[in-house]
């Protein structure tokens, strides 16, 4: 017998009050003592900056920034681009560990990566 999978939406409220599992931790006050400078740091400024050589992607680590919260659908809405195109552009930010994603049924959901992006404005106020 085939079931079709059910798929658990958040409200509005919900979303606000966090009463679903968010795919996005809470931001950790932990100091990040990882050296600025040296062959490390600076693959890492080379991997994070190339993750984000591209207008779009630039845009989608703005809405993402200025949400908040886990997006879902909306990034493709707001962006004049195919959802394929969309896709990849959200594939390269998650593999440079810049952005989380979470996969629920046919959806997936996407929020900024504080600690990388904390540390990314570090390694470049470094140069």
């Amino acid at each position: 017998m085939y079931r079709k999978p059910t798929i658990k939406m958040k409200t509005k409220q919900q979303a606000k009050t966090g009463s679903e599992k968010d795919c996005c931790p809470p931001e950790a006050d932990e100091l990040d003592k990882r050296p600025l400078e040296g062959p490390e740091a600076d693959e890492e400024l080379a991997t994070l900056a190339k993750a984000l050589a591209h207008t779009a992607r630039i845009q989608i680590l703005r809405l993402l920034v200025r949400r908040g919260t886990c997006i879902c659908g909306e990034i493709v809405d707001e962006l004049p681009l195919a959802q394929s195109t969309v896709s990849q552009h959200l594939k390269v930010m998650k593999d440079a560990g810049l952005i989380r994603g979470e996969v629920e049924g046919p959806r997936s959901c996407y929020c900024v990566e504080p600690r990388a992006l904390r540390r990314l404005r570090m390694l470049i106020s470094g140069l």
